[in-house]
């Protein structure tokens, strides 16, 4: 794949998801109006309108596949690459789909269980890709809007940043130097 199509994939891929969210918005506000969400499902914190997905949701997408885009071709094999952030992006697709739905059916207990989990797959994989993250707004955008799920998402790719690059680094460093001086007094 060449820039000049993964330009224009961005493009129609971002153009699409800014006319679903219009089309989501339009469809709340001739239905009983754009519900709105309290920060934490805490109603003394102030409330988040699903409005602002109609600007955050389009703006978001094309960031995030510019930074896909750059990550790519700054290697010799893009394909590669974007292979990964597309495995990245529907797997988070798929999680945050599958929380949405778990908030939704009113099984909260679950929604943080995989929220733990996911910070234990952090130690393996690098969820913190812009794929990842993408995925993951989308996927509960349609149950959340896209602030709070922009918002966790990023709290989301800091902690798995830190778990993928310096936690589990420092783990592997010190196993490594345990095995070399084992491996010494042998």
């Amino acid at each position: 794949m060449s820039q000049k199509e993964f330009f224009r994939i961005r493009l129609y891929f971002t153009a699409a998801v800014a006319v679903l969210i219009w089309a989501l918005l339009a469809w709340d506000y001739f239905h009983g109006g754009v519900p709105s969400h309290h920060l934490l499902a805490n109603e003394n914190l102030p409330e988040i309108s699903n409005g602002w997905g109609a600007v955050l949701l389009p703006v978001l997408t094309w960031v995030l596949l510019y930074r896909m885009h750059k990550r790519a071709f700054s290697q010799t094999d893009p394909s590669k690459i974007l292979k990964r952030e597309v495995y990245g992006f529907a797997g988070a697709l798929a999680f945050g789909i599958i929380l949405s739905a778990f908030f939704t059916l009113g099984y909260p207990e679950y929604c943080s269980y995989m929220l733990m989990g996911l910070l234990a797959v952090a130690f393996f994989v690098p969820v913190y890709r812009a794929g990842c993250l993408l995925g993951f707004v989308l996927g509960m955008s349609y149950t959340f809007g896209a602030v709070l799920p922009t918002l966790i998402g990023s709290v989301l790719c800091l902690a798995s940043f830190v778990a993928y690059k310096l936690i589990r680094t420092a783990i592997l460093y010190m196993g490594a130097k345990v095995m070399l001086l084992a491996s010494v007094r042998k």
